[in-house]
């Protein structure tokens, strides 16, 4: 039994580490086990450096195929689990072929990467980067060690950010007038705006706000569209009056939002509405959907 066991351990360990990894921010990002792990953040540009350390198991010498480090952005759809698209792939070959007798150190360096997209976990999609050491083998599979990190890029406010405005009605039973005061938000704003009952003649029992997320992915016949609502926000409790104005004032931080994302590789596209929902007493249900844009400021 102890034979078995040493002839599928791991002929040596790979431990990946960014040199800022101690100082570099870290966010909490939750996997598929429900578990939240903390990752290293970047932006898009940044410059990557670390080192790779790999250590012969109990000071034993093996031999490889030579070692290598890939910086990987990739997207994977989840009816095609397992196959990764890869978008971004740099590579830097640490070691040729040979033995290794000790415990041995490789610096890495990737300048100025280009990241275009975020880090994304939806319900259909994952988009992630990765740094993959391989060390190639004879005879058996090559080991693979992985270290996630988390990009996430920054917009300055948009130059136009025009207002929404925009009329609900049934003929001769209800007619209302809505504004948002922008049609462009950043993850940590506040939503504001006026509602304008012009008429009543059915009886409202009350109105709600909803952020609703809309996730695309796929295409043709493969395309499949998830809505989650992400948040309800009671606005009027009780009837209306004719002439009645009604304030919104919404804030979006506490909510898990992600900027828009239009058209990613033409793999996946996440989008945002704004749903106002009127209820009457018979519980007839009335809404008007409108898409907003959603983008990441830059935080102090």
């Amino acid at each position: 039994m102890n034979f078995i066991a040493g002839v599928f351990k791991p002929p040596c360990s790979v431990l990946i580490s960014l040199a800022d990894g101690r100082t570099r921010k870290q966010v909490p990002i939750k996997k598929d086990n429900g578990q939240t792990v903390m990752l290293p953040l970047f932006q898009s540009q940044e410059t990557i450096i670390g080192e790779v350390l790999v250590e012969p198991t109990q000071g034993k010498k093996f031999e490889h195929n030579g070692i290598k480090i890939e910086l990987l952005g990739q997207i994977e759809l989840f009816f095609d689990r397992g196959n990764f698209y890869d978008f971004t792939s740099l590579v830097r070959e640490l070691d040729v072929p040979g033995e290794l007798y000790e415990r041995k150190t490789y610096p890495f360096e990737f300048s100025t990467v280009e990241m275009p997209h975020e880090s994304y976990n939806g319900v259909n999609v994952r988009l992630r980067y990765i740094l993959k050491v391989t060390i190639g083998r004879n005879y058996v599979p090559n080991m693979v060690e992985y270290q996630e990190f988390v990009v996430r890029n920054y917009t300055p406010p948009p130059p136009i950010n025009n207002s929404i405005k925009m009329e609900v009605g049934i003929e001769d039973c209800l007619h209302i007038e809505f504004e948002y005061n922008t049609s462009k938000y950043h993850l940590k704003d506040a939503i504001l705006g006026k509602i304008y009952f012009l008429l009543v003649r059915i009886k409202i029992k009350n109105m709600e706000l909803e952020i609703r997320r809309r996730e695309s992915t796929g295409s043709g016949s493969n395309t499949y569209v998830e809505t989650e609502t992400l948040a309800k926000f009671e606005l009027m409790d009780g009837a209306p009056v004719r002439g009645e104005s009604i304030p919104i004032r919404l804030f979006l931080s506490p909510y898990e939002l992600t900027p828009t994302y239009r058209n990613i590789n033409n793999k996946f596209s996440v989008k945002y509405f704004l749903n106002l929902v009127l209820v009457d007493e018979e519980d007839r249900r009335y809404f008007k959907q409108q898409e907003i844009t959603v983008y990441r400021l830059l935080e102090d």
